[in-house]
């Protein structure tokens, strides 16, 4: 059995002296595992597990004794060790209420009973998603893989797109993010006012929900429901891969996404959205997303809502389109990150109205539900032409209407984008 890429986030906090007394790092070996267990066997380190799905050369250590700079320092010095860096613990980054989230009458999308709040809330008319999909007859082709707290697999809107994925929490099938709760949670649907439940998100719950999705454990919990279902909402054909490496309380270590990047590769994803973002760079990190582009996967990334001109990871990185949050005034938000890099568009990302756990809905701020805009016109565009990649994409993408160069090529447009692609291509 595989063991647990995994640190708890709250050890790391209450018992700071136990936690970093552990060294996490990830290792490339070319000569393979056996080799880099008998380097360990020297240095005094385990290795924990492949990170790399399969394809024997990038692995998770650890250690319990020394420091982490010298546990590097050792390690790059072995023959067939080309590289070790730390391992990080990564956080998912999460006003009143949109008056869609009170707009409950069912209408059908693509053949499912959904809100009429959610199918016609302003994004939608703001990035001419309508226009597009009923001028070039796309609604999305292919896979979406959602890097993030994984999916509620019984959503009524989502059950007829999703595949199982993977829970790298868990080292388990089906990438669901209701294993992080239990049966008193259920009942968390019929509730008659949005409530806030973590300081960007207000979730459509009862009572019950209120109470319990306040709560720290739960602060980004959803997270990845209301990503894939902005996914959904403007490529509401294709399919989405939930790939679970966030808990519930929003963190995951770096190993964790590394995994979820390569099991997408080698799972047929053709796009990648990843909802997240972190400071530091990752030489591997860096490396997977470049394997990705290889097999022509589309990747899209947050870029942070920290309000500042600042690179941040894997938004930064060159075969990643960043995508920042605007207003429905067509602004930048004032929490979003600027700049290019890590900005290449922008998106809608306040108030965004989606699918939550549990058969409910909730409306989210932030560039996490900005970045799923991209991800899905990425499907859109693969609709059109199966041949379409990161270079490609990125080109039809960057035809934006245009706000400032605090956001890159401007707020995405996706009629526009898909235009660019027929006149370009001739496909359509």
């Amino acid at each position: 059995m595989k063991q647990r890429c995994i640190l708890s986030f709250l050890l790391l906090v209450f018992i700071t002296g136990q936690a970093m007394a552990q060294n996490r790092v990830i290792v490339r070996d070319t000569l393979g595992q056996n080799a880099l267990n008998s380097v360990c066997l020297l240095l005094h380190c385990t290795v924990r597990e492949g990170l790399d799905d399969g394809e024997g050369s990038l692995f998770l250590v650890t250690s319990n004794g020394g420091t982490l700079q010298s546990l590097l320092e050792n390690l790059t010095s072995q023959l067939g060790v080309v590289s070790a860096e730390p391992d990080q613990v990564l956080k998912v980054k999460q006003t009143s209420a949109p008056s869609g989230l009170f707009d409950t009458t069912p209408v059908t999308y693509y053949g499912t009973s959904v809100w009429d709040g959610y199918a016609n809330q302003p994004a939608v008319s703001i990035v001419n998603l309508p226009s597009t999909q009923s001028t070039y007859n796309v609604t999305g082709s292919g896979i979406v893989a959602i890097i993030d707290t994984g999916v509620d697999p019984t959503h009524p809107v989502l059950q007829g797109v999703l595949l199982d994925g993977w829970d790298f929490t868990r080292n388990q099938a089906v990438g669901s993010e209701l294993v992080d709760t239990n049966q008193s949670t259920m009942a968390v649907v019929n509730g008659a006012s949005p409530v806030l439940v973590n300081q960007s998100t207000m979730a459509v719950v009862n009572s019950t929900g209120s109470s319990v999705f306040t709560q720290s454990q739960f602060a980004a919990f959803g997270h990845g429901t209301m990503t894939a279902g902005i996914v959904h909402l403007v490529a509401p054909t294709a399919q989405i891969m939930p790939l679970k490496a966030f808990h519930s309380d929003g963190t995951a270590n770096l190993c964790d996404v590394i995994r979820a990047v390569y099991y997408a590769i080698h799972h047929s994803a053709n796009v990648l959205s990843m909802s997240f973002d972190f400071t530091s760079s990752s030489p591997e990190m860096a490396q997977a997303i470049n394997t990705a582009a290889s097999n022509n996967i589309i990747t899209v990334a947050s870029a942070g809502n920290d309000g500042q001109a600042v690179v941040v990871y894997p938004a930064g990185l060159s075969n990643v389109m960043g995508v920042a949050s605007t207003t429905n005034s067509d602004t930048l938000s004032t929490f979003s990150n600027y700049g290019q890099p890590p900005v290449w568009v922008g998106a809608p990302g306040e108030g965004i109205i989606s699918p939550y756990p549990y058969g409910t809905y909730a409306a989210g701020w932030g560039t996490s539900f900005s970045a799923p805009f991209v991800a899905g016109t990425a499907a859109l565009l693969r609709s059109m032409d199966a041949s379409v990649n990161q270079s490609s994409a990125s080109a039809a993408i960057s035809n934006a209407f245009y706000i400032s160069p605090d956001v890159g090529y401007g707020r995405l447009d996706i009629y526009q984008a898909v235009t660019s692609w027929c006149v370009t291509t001739h496909h359509c």
